[in-house]
Formats: structure tokens, sequence, C-alpha cells
């Protein structure tokens, strides 16, 4: 997977555009390599879920939300992503898969700051605004 998408980026580098956003499937790899990520390519890996994934909702962006938010409950593991990692990498997606995650987070004692922090930078909130509001009356 990592050397056809090495040779896609290249591909379109010729042609003087930047490389399509991994897709559900390839995003799924990345995470099975990211868990056990082959020697040379910790870097690599890192970078094609922090920058290569589309926000929102989009099926590749419910893959990597999914995995991050297991990281943050302990379901699933990275050498290469902490918690805190998970935490900061859901607030970068913008709005979406990520929201309920971040939601659920908020009680957390050793991460729930950083989720208020993360969702203060989250623009597409939706059903979960609510939610949000009553915590936040609640203290």
């Amino acid at each position: 997977m990592l050397e056809a998408y090495r040779q896609h980026v290249a591909e379109r580098a010729a042609l003087g555009v930047p490389p399509k956003p991994l897709d559900e499937k390839q995003v799924a790899d990345v995470v099975a390599l990211l868990k056990n990520p082959p020697k040379g390519e910790e870097a690599f890996l890192v970078d094609l879920l922090e920058n290569r994934v589309p926000a929102g909702v989009d099926p590749a962006a419910y893959v990597k939300a999914a995995f991050l938010a297991a990281v943050t409950k302990g379901e699933a593991s990275s050498p290469l992503v902490t918690k805190e990692r998970a935490v900061y990498l859901l607030g970068t997606m913008l709005g979406g898969y990520n929201v309920e995650p971040l939601v659920a987070l908020l009680g957390d004692a050793a991460l729930g700051a950083l989720a208020a922090e993360a969702l203060k930078k989250t623009l597409l909130v939706f059903d979960s605004f609510h939610d949000v509001e009553e915590l936040a009356k609640a203290g």
C-alpha cells in the first residue's frame, strides 16, 4: 500500500497536482500499519494519517476517527499515536465523525481538558451541540 501511494504521489507531482486524499481502504491499511509499523516507515505513516485523510464525514474520515477514538479508550494502540495525540488529531478533523468521541472524552480525568480544547476548534458539531451545552452548564 505504501509503495502504491508513493507511486501515486509521484504521478500526480509529474502532472503538477497534489495527491488525492486516502480512501477508506487505504486509511484502514494505514491504521493496520500504525499498530505495528514497519521499520523506517514511521514518519510516513503518521504523515498519511495526519495530512492525507479528508476531514468531515467522508468514509475515510470515519475510519480515522474510529481508530483515534479506539486509541483514546485503550481499545487500540500504536507506538506512534499516544492517547493525547489521538485527541489532538481528532480535534483537527473539523467536525463530523470526530465529535462524538471528543464529547465522550469531556468527562475523562486525563483527556477531558484536551478534548475540550479540541472541540473549541471544531466547526461542524451538529446534534452534539446540545450535549456539549449541557456538560458546560453542569460544570
